[in-house]
């Protein structure tokens, strides 16, 4: 082994707006903040941080982060209300359900509910 996993980093123009729209979804707090970085830490999992680059988004992520949820159309609509976006509809197999969505940057992640979770 190498090391250890830290944090996840995800690149953006507006680093505390992002963060602020993550702490809606995931919860948590902020443990770390400067103009250019914003570090999230939510009650469960990995340190999320927001890093300030020029660049602009320009094709699909190839890593996205997946949110478990206990109600899939419930949590769509709350990941809307705080600035979400929706990526085609619901897919389905034999695990549940997944919502492919985007945040106010366009980064794509995965709204996630088991076979038990899913609500019409």
């Amino acid at each position: 082994m190498i090391g250890k996993l830290g944090e996840v980093v995800i690149d953006c123009h507006d680093p505390v707006r992002l963060s602020e729209f993550w702490q809606r979804m995931l919860g948590g707090y902020v443990v770390r903040q400067s103009h250019e970085w914003v570090a999230l830490e939510p009650p469960t999992g990995i340190t999320i941080s927001f890093q300030l680059v020029a660049e602009s988004k320009s094709v699909k992520n190839r890593i996205h982060l997946d949110i478990d949820v206990g109600d899939l159309v419930e949590a769509t609509r709350a990941a809307e209300a705080a600035g979400a976006a929706r990526l085609g509809e619901v897919m389905y197999d034999e695990l549940g359900g997944f919502q492919v969505m985007t945040d106010p940057e366009g980064n794509e992640f995965c709204l996630v509910a088991g076979v038990t979770a899913i609500t019409a």
